[in-house]
């Protein structure tokens, strides 16, 4: 498999701490041509500045030391330049696809070139680790296509925010080799095999039971509500009851099973007083005894409410009933997000790695120019960059980041997305 087609510049950087290495970095760069170049002063300095507009490095260093050199300014392989090391008789291809450059410079140096196997990383693979999803599908062949550039349709009917993704990615309808639907409902007919299945975890069923419910009776109504509401179990995030019946053993035994069976055993069984459930409105109330409309859908809704942490839910599949079991399935629904980042003072040493982490979720960045041109090599290739309208991107369903020097920006008034804070480090002692 190719390595995926790089973002970066054209410029190969050589880099050098000896007399030696600069010596034999000049050398090279005559056989490189205009676009080799060796830059003055101390390495680390020089290639943190560098490293933006270059297509390829060329360290004259000790394998660790390069290691330990090109470490902290990795972003994206799509984006990060190709480096190679000089490393007494060998040039070794250390990443970024740089067999080729490894093997130019150990010809033209007279060395042995080390090349190395290109990552197995794709943005499918960073897809399902953001949204702590499960894959259906080949979705090594498809994360292979989507890194070699291949047209790849991406359905997301609930509205996931999603970072920026490459160009090759497509929304659902476009015409593409391979198609991932984001989705965490069973398709109504039987799909292709170019397509992968991304499930999130976005379910919350609720239980109800009465007395002596057994774990066959919870899991056989659990399985027919996924069949009736066409839900992939593989999507639930927790599971709900009264808070009185959380150690019932046929609960307790039928949520284990669920783990055991989905390779889960930190889902959580939630329970909730029945005086807060009471007040829940549902779909199919009843007369209970205990004065609960419906225990399952209530659960479920309040479960569901407790998660989205003052976002959107709903009813996923109304409640089905069993012998001595009821179960229904609430949605906590996606939104928007905000990140709010503080830069600190305007070094890379000042910035944390969360606030790095959240820039790379982010679809599109905001913040005045000098904050933006201060991460913009941190950006994931086709992130979009405008000066306002963070606030009402993220309220429409759009993954921002929002940027400001020292502590970070701030907003006034509610924010109906998901806000997350990252403060940055401020410029007093």
């Amino acid at each position: 498999m190719a390595p995926p087609p790089r973002q970066g510049g054209s410029v190969i950087g050589l880099f050098a701490s000896t007399e030696r290495g600069r010596a034999q970095a000049k050398e090279l760069a005559a056989f490189l041509g205009p676009d080799a170049v060796v830059p003055d002063g101390p390495v680390a300095p020089a290639l943190r500045r560098m490293w933006p507009v270059l297509g390829s490095a060329v360290l004259f260093e000790g394998s660790e030391t390069a290691i330990r050199l090109v470490a902290p300014l990795l972003r994206d392989e799509r984006s990060d330049p190709g480096v190679v090391c000089v490393d007494g008789a060998f040039a070794i291809a250390l990443l970024g696809g740089a067999d080729a450059l490894a093997q130019r410079v150990a010809d033209v140096l007279g060395r042995t070139a080390v090349t190395t196997a290109p990552p197995t990383a794709s943005p499918l693979d960073e897809l399902l680790e953001l949204l702590d999803a499960t894959a259906e599908g080949d979705a090594v062949a498809c994360g292979e296509a989507m890194r070699a550039g291949e047209p790849v349709a991406l359905a997301n009917p609930l509205g996931f925010p999603l970072p920026a993704l490459p160009d090759n990615v497509l929304p659902a309808g476009h015409e593409a080799a391979w198609t991932v639907l984001l989705d965490d409902r069973v398709p109504r007919t039987e799909l292709g095999d170019h397509v992968v299945r991304v499930i999130p975890r976005t379910l919350v069923i609720g239980i109800g039971a009465s007395a002596g419910v057994t774990s066959t009776d919870v899991s056989g109504a659990l399985a027919k509500l996924a069949a009736d509401g066409r839900l992939d179990l593989r999507a639930v995030r927790a599971f709900a009851t009264l808070d009185r019946k959380t150690e019932e053993p046929g609960i307790v035994d039928a949520v284990e099973d669920w783990g055991f069976w989905h390779g889960s055993t930190t889902t959580p069984l939630l329970g909730y007083p029945g005086e807060e459930l009471a007040v829940i409105p549902v779909p199919n109330p009843v007369e209970l005894a205990i004065g609960i409309p419906s225990v399952a859908e209530a659960a479920a809704l309040r479960g569901a409410a407790e998660l989205s942490a003052g976002g959107r839910v709903e009813i996923a599949a109304e409640k089905v009933k069993g012998a001595r079991a009821t179960v229904a399935a609430a949605r906590v629904l996606p939104r928007g997000r905000l990140a709010l980042i503080g830069l600190g003072p305007g070094g890379a040493d000042d910035r944390t790695p969360r606030a790095e982490a959240e820039l790379r979720r982010a679809s599109v960045v905001v913040g005045p120019p000098e904050c933006v041109d201060q991460v913009r090599h941190l950006l994931r290739p086709g992130t979009s960059v405008r000066a306002d309208g963070a606030v009402r991107l993220a309220e429409q369903g759009v993954a921002v980041a929002l940027v400001a020097p020292d502590a970070g920006p701030v907003v006034a008034g509610p924010v109906h997305a998901d806000v997350v804070r990252v403060t940055g480090v401020t410029g007093q002692l």
